[in-house]
């Protein structure tokens, strides 16, 4: 999977800080490492949708400054964004010009180290001096700006006295984390002020730093904002975890106690609880159920829990629910064990890696609802209406959105999961994707909660997603025709396929299509192609001790020289190439 993963579409800053002084390194110094074409289509889409006016969107920008920064194409980006600034200057505000000046200060010092010796004290006071006109222009108050500012001068030499400037700014950024984009971003803030107070020959004071960060050691290889969490027990989770009420007191949704969401609402006679999905595995279950009445005690007994659709994520949780008294009654489709038939043919490490150790693909195989739905249905739980709308979705066949029309919620699970379907099974049906989009513009809920918390966030607006219908039907087509020519899945991603008016259409429209993009090229090139490929992909059965010795016995290279290719290709910013030799 590649940098940008759609569920997240977080703020991707780079991948890591050079250091100010220190040797210089080429830059895109292989035959292809400076090229900013085809072969980098997500730092393409990036650049037009930059190109075509301010965008709304902080990320958009951002994300743009991080896929040049991945592909080692810093001195490109700062020029390219600088540009940008000079043309859009009469319609930015101020702190839009803020955020421009910020992203061309950061590539500027991740590129400063291949600045000359001569000419590099200059650089650095100039980009300095960009920074701190960022700061003017925002007020000192967005984070972002003086996230960046702290970290980049916490790096820069004594020489140029910016430490104690460096301490300011990543102190406010400590006192203030309320206004980040994520609490994620303080592992950097302690970091950096770890390793201040390290060089100030504070050691207790840099170990307690080092600690609240999370990191070990003071030698780390990149800078994480990231919200997402993984550790081998427990797995993977999307988000830092909160609990939020949707609807005071009546909807909570809590994230980032597990891989998915859990959501429970009140009714309206406040004498039943109903939950949405069961979650993972029994452990994460459990903590979650146990937050909820920590943080809101006086609710009522759980009574019902509504299954958006059978996925290991969704109702692997489902035998510590089962364990209450009372027992919750659980609704399902009728077709539930379709879907569960598919998900215990796959691997089970694979579930492992995303899900932990704890996981227990036996909770999925025992699953089995107190009542199924094969048909639009109406029932009250607790004098709440509850409208259940089998579809089929993008991801699953037994898809169910659960629809509380008096509360504005639709609860919509995974059907717009943007690898159309799980990437690692054989699933998912973008036609089934765009027929349930016709039922949420249908419903047009106020609030529209997601299995996963990036998709509630990247995917809220029913407007929105009228457009995305129609953007993502062209590129069907644009992808149908393009396997018909026999185009490689390669080609087609190259292409950087963009509809027509998306540029200058729906600014919420940018994000979500790219996301999505990538993945729906994918699955339908494995879903319209077979094993046997027009490039000879598939004839064979070579594993990786044929390509070690077509490397190694024929072709003579040394262990020396393979770890020097794949480096020479990561400095490059060829990563999925690199990866591929791994």
């Amino acid at each position: 999977m590649r940098k940008l993963v759609s569920l997240l579409a977080v703020v991707a800053l780079g991948v890591g800080f050079l250091a100010w002084a220190g040797t210089n390194r080429t830059v895109g110094g292989g035959a292809n490492g400076n090229q900013s074409g085809s072969s980098r289509p997500e730092l393409e889409y990036l650049k037009a949708v930059n190109s075509a006016a301010p965008p709304q969107d902080p990320q958009l920008l951002f994300l743009l400054m991080g896929a040049y920064a991945n592909a080692n194409q810093q001195a490109e980006g700062a020029e390219f964004l600088t540009a940008r600034l000079n043309e859009f200057g009469p319609r930015l505000t101020d702190a839009q010009k803020s955020l421009y000046l910020s992203a061309i200060g950061l590539l500027r010092a991740q590129h400063a180290s291949t600045i000359s010796l001569l000419h590099r004290i200059g650089y650095v006071k100039d980009t300095s001096a960009m920074l701190d006109q960022a700061k003017r222009l925002s007020g000192g108050q967005i984070y972002v700006v003086n996230w960046i500012s702290g970290v980049v001068r916490s790096q820069i030499p004594n020489f140029f006295h910016q430490r104690r400037a460096a301490q300011d700014d990543l102190t406010w950024c400590a006192a203030n984390i309320a206004k980040a984009p994520d609490i994620g971003w303080l592992r950097e803030v302690d970091f950096r002020l770890a390793s201040l107070a390290l060089t100030d020959g504070d050691q207790v004071k840099a170990q307690d730093y080092l600690r609240q960060s999370g990191y070990k050691s003071f030698d780390k290889p990149v800078v994480l904002t990231t919200p997402f969490s993984e550790d081998p027990l427990s797995g993977h989770a999307f988000a830092s975890r909160r609990i939020a009420e949707i609807v005071p007191g009546r909807v909570y949704a809590l994230s980032g106690f597990e891989f998915t969401e859990y959501y429970f609402v009140v009714s309206d006679n406040r004498r039943e609880l109903i939950g949405i999905d069961a979650g993972t595995r029994t452990d994460s279950a459990k903590t979650a159920y146990e937050a909820l009445r920590a943080y809101a005690p006086n609710l009522p007994e759980l009574t019902t829990i509504f299954v958006t659709h059978s996925h290991w994520d969704h109702i692997g949780g489902q035998t510590y629910f089962r364990g209450l008294n009372p027992k919750p009654r659980f609704y399902a489709r009728s077709n539930y064990q379709e879907e569960i038939a598919g998900e215990i043919n796959g691997p089970e490490s694979i579930a492992k890696h995303f899900f932990g150790e704890r996981f227990n693909l036996e909770d999925v195989r025992n699953f089995r609802p107190d009542a199924t739905v094969d048909r639009p249905t109406e029932l009250k739980v607790g004098g709440t209406r509850i409208d259940l709308f089998p579809v089929h979705g993008g991801e699953t066949r037994d898809a169910m959105f659960i629809h509380l029309p008096d509360l504005g919620v639709l609860f919509v699970g995974d059907f717009i999961m943007p690898y159309i379907g799980a990437p690692f099974v054989v699933e998912g049906d973008l036609q089934g994707l765009l027929d349930a989009i016709d039922v949420v513009v249908e419903k047009n809920p106020r609030y529209m909660l997601h299995g996963h918390e990036p998709l509630t966030r990247n995917f809220s607006s029913p407007d929105m997603l009228a457009q995305l219908k129609t953007n993502l039907s062209w590129l069907r087509d644009q992808v149908l025709n393009a396997i018909r020519r026999g185009d490689t899945r390669a080609e087609i991603h190259q292409a950087n396929l963009i509809p027509p008016g998306l540029l200058s259409g729906r600014p919420d429209a940018l994000l979500p299509y790219l996301i999505l993009r990538e993945h729906v090229i994918d699955r339908l090139y494995h879903q319209n192609v077979g094993y046997w490929q027009a490039d000879l992909e598939g004839l064979d059965q070579l594993g990786d001790s044929d390509h070690a010795e077509l490397l190694v016995d024929y072709l003579g290279l040394s262990e020396k020289q393979f770890v020097k290719a794949v480096e020479k290709m990561a400095a490059d910013g060829k990563y999925e190439l690199a990866a591929s030799l791994l």
